[in-house]
């Protein structure tokens, strides 16, 4: 009852400010024609981004079989693909105390940041190519290189051996995973793309949940230890990449005369510049908590395990924050959930994490709650991007974001760490920096807001 109150005064505005008329509500929901009436130059610019003409968009399935298997295909591709993502703090709490414990929190941040780099910047040409070719061979390329990065990473020893390995060719492979998987299930929903979008990243929370805890118990297993622990784990993941090869597909027939290479004149679209600018800071911030959570428990005197159930409770509380939005963000707009997210994401490391995240109570309660805004963040991001421009082009775009995001993700780690140095091994100043980022990006995402449909705060968007 509370929500659809909610919605409902969230709507009010909105009616009052536009034409009565259902073309105009269109309007609202497809911000290149928002953008087209700020901008005089958006209409120069849509043409920029694809060589031909573009052509009315077809109507779209909004479920059956076919959607709901590719929804399916993507959230089995992104619980292999993601899951790694959200289960970097166990690899690195490991390592960190094993395989190179001679070496610095910061040094070893860099294995994981330039993973997280090449997930995200590969995806510049990634995603042009998608919009191209569609899904399935970029699909193909991400098993082989998921499973091998897997089956390598067993037999690491050495700091090049890791980087190599897990940072380049697993960061390679989920890259050519994250833009077909997400991308796809955009080409069968719209008025449903918020709550598709979120079904389909619930499968990284749930690979993060399930990752660390089939982990420790592999890795404490004399029998089995790191080594098999690792392999089983990329067994696993090429069974759901497999589902993801037979079932992720794209609607839309191929653009064979489109170029595969990015175009940064869409830059010169504000509300998207704006948008970039927010994921940049938002994913900055988000990626701090994913990597240290779990070093963080340990210097708090935690025990191993439960500085790895932590994180699976983090990535619970992501479950919740990906499914739940997503239905949310149909009814009071994607860029609306997010700022709301990213606002409970400076309450949690301000209220929480910096006066109580050194007891158990406070840690357990800050990691549920960036959990939940963290996994509404990941799960709703795509769909802001791809209110931005017209479907048949979302993979470039949502490829183009991403790549300047994952800057971010690359400085993230090693500067948490060595705010962490710095500090000699305290986290305040790290909980204050991720605070602040947090505050940045939320300032970002009501800009980017204001540029598509001004300073009209209750407007659904």
């Amino acid at each position: 009852m509370a929500v659809g109150k909610m919605a409902e005064t969230l709507q009010t505005p909105l009616a009052t400010d536009t034409a009565p008329s259902s073309s105009a509500q269109e309007k609202c929901d497809h911000s290149p024609d928002v953008s087209k009436l700020q901008d005089p130059e958006a209409a120069t610019l849509e043409k920029s981004v694809s060589t031909e003409p573009l052509q009315p968009e077809p109507p779209f399935p909004e479920g059956g079989l076919q959607a709901w298997l590719v929804v399916f295909g993507a959230w089995a591709g992104l619980f292999a693909g993601l899951g790694i993502t959200n289960t970097i703090a166990v690899f690195q709490s490991y390592i960190s105390t094993h395989q190179l414990a001679d070496y610095s929190e910061s040094s070893i941040g860099w294995i994981f940041s330039l993973y997280t780099f090449l997930a995200f910047f590969c995806g510049i040409y990634i995603g042009p190519i998608f919009d191209k070719y569609g899904p399935r061979w970029l699909i193909a390329a991400g098993v082989v290189c998921v499973v091998a990065a897997q089956m390598l990473f067993s037999i690491c020893t050495e700091y090049w051996h890791f980087i190599l390995v897990f940072g380049v060719l697993n960061g390679t492979g989920c890259s050519l995973l994250f833009t077909p998987c997400l991308a796809s299930v955009g080409h069968f929903f719209r008025e449903r793309r918020g709550f598709a979008t979120g079904i389909a990243s619930a499968g990284g929370s749930i690979g993060g949940i399930v990752a660390p805890l089939m982990l420790n118990s592999l890795f404490s297993n004399p029998s089995l230890g790191w080594d098999w622990g690792i392999r089983i784990y990329g067994f696993l993941c090429l069974g759901l990449l497999s589902l993801a090869l037979i079932f992720v597909r794209s609607r839309l027939p191929p653009k064979e005369n489109a170029s595969i290479h990015p175009d940064p004149k869409i830059f010169k679209q504000k509300p998207f510049l704006y948008t970039t600018i927010a994921v940049f800071l938002m994913e900055f911030a988000l990626f701090i908590p994913i990597g240290y959570i779990s070093s963080y428990a340990r210097a708090q005197g935690f025990s191993e395990s439960f500085s790895f159930y932590i994180l699976t409770i983090m990535n619970a509380g992501s479950f919740f924050g990906r499914v739940l939005p997503g239905w949310y963000a149909d009814r009071i707009g994607a860029f609306n959930t997010n700022t709301i997210a990213t606002f409970l994401s400076i309450i949690a490391c301000f209220v929480i994490w910096l006066p109580f995240g050194h007891t158990k109570p406070g840690i357990i309660v800050f990691a549920t709650v960036i959990g939940i805004a963290g996994g509404t963040n990941i799960s709703i991001t795509p769909v802001c991007i791809s209110r931005l421009c017209p479907t048949e082009s979302y993979g470039r775009y949502y490829a183009t974001c991403f790549s300047v995001v994952s800057i971010a993700c690359l400085i993230g780690i090693p500067i948490g760490g060595s705010i962490i140095s710095a500090c000699d091994g305290d986290y305040w100043a790290l909980i204050v920096f991720t605070g602040i980022l947090y505050v940045l990006s939320f300032v970002m995402f009501l800009v980017a807001k204001s540029a598509s449909v001004g300073w009209r705060l209750l407007a659904v968007y």
